[in-house]
């Protein structure tokens, strides 16, 4: 996806929209979860559709903390040659547990990675989203003197 930058900065704040765009294409990401006094990120297979993403796990660990405490922030980012994408999600998780819910999710399509048998979906509904475009390079020199 090719993102103009305004006077060629380096860092493009995207829209929500060009945001979830990046994402309908991404398979990939990192979910951080809280519990306890106790913070965890993990990577994790998603799916984004109607502004919602939805995850594929087994019971463990991170299923536990976002049980215990739903506020979740997810991260996901792409890079190519020379540029690159960051979009970040805050919002709540729930896991889905009517019948419903379940065969929305299974709809969505979420590919996991590694050939084990995944059972929960979880829902995660976002209270913010934010996405930055990066156009790479080397440091430009610095043009003035430091005094130390």
């Amino acid at each position: 996806m090719l993102f103009d930058h305004h006077n060629d900065e380096p860092i493009r704040v995207l829209t929500d929209a060009e945001s979830w765009a990046l994402l309908d294409n991404a398979r990939h990401g990192r979910l951080a979860t809280a519990a306890a006094g106790e913070l965890d990120i993990v990577p994790i297979n998603f799916k984004a559709s109607g502004s919602k993403l939805y995850l594929k796990t087994t019971p463990g660990t991170k299923l536990a903390e976002l049980t215990i405490h739903p506020q979740v922030a997810f991260e996901a980012d792409g890079i190519l040659q020379d540029e690159a994408w960051s979009v970040v999600i805050k919002g709540t998780a729930r896991v889905l547990e009517h019948s419903d819910e379940i065969a929305e999710a299974e709809a969505v399509g979420v590919e996991t990675w590694l050939p084990t048998v995944k059972s929960v979906y979880v829902e995660v509904t976002p209270t913010t989203i934010a996405g930055r475009h990066f156009m790479l390079g080397a440091e430009p020199e610095q043009t003035t003197a430091r005094d130390y």
